[in-house]
């Protein structure tokens, strides 16, 4: 199960946000808070220690990096149980203009997700990743409008 988005931002700058952990909360749908990130976060066997879900139901869990190549490529396992867990990839490829295009992939890989039919669980998923994907980009392209000096760029 697939999504893209292309992003306006170069590499870098969508890597940055990928590789601060506390900011997962602010662009992946459905974590509600991020409990701690392991200091090493994003290399390979660090975790995200996060909570799901709307207050008071919340669940604590965590994810964890299986792969990383930096500016290219992230791959996760994401618990949530008791849903279960998913297998994560985040591709992001160069594109012309110093623009990104975002690949993230998902699906479960165990626990009673997997019980779930698949075209619903794509829909499911698309849905989700789609908003995920988005909230991903303002946070890239409004980083790097900030970094440039852009409209973005004001203290409060």
């Amino acid at each position: 199960m697939s999504q893209q988005r292309v992003v306006g931002a170069g590499p870098a700058a969508v890597w940055a946000v990928l590789a601060d952990g506390w900011l997962y909360p602010v662009f992946v749908v459905g974590a509600a808070r991020m409990r701690a990130v392991d200091a090493a976060w994003p290399a390979p066997g660090a975790r995200l220690h996060h909570s799901a879900g709307t207050w008071p139901l919340v669940v604590d869990d965590s994810t964890s990096v299986t792969a990383c190549v930096p500016e290219r490529r992230l791959e996760l396992t994401a618990r949530g149980w008791p849903a279960g867990q998913a297998r994560i990839t985040v591709e992001l490829t160069p594109e012309p203009g110093g623009r990104t295009l975002v690949t993230m992939e998902e699906d479960a890989s165990a626990g009673p997700g997997l019980l779930v039919p698949g075209p619903v669980r794509r829909a499911l998923v698309d849905w989700r990743n789609t908003e995920t994907l988005r909230r991903l980009a303002w946070l890239a392209e409004g980083r790097a409008m900030a970094h440039r000096g852009g409209p973005g760029d004001h203290a409060l």
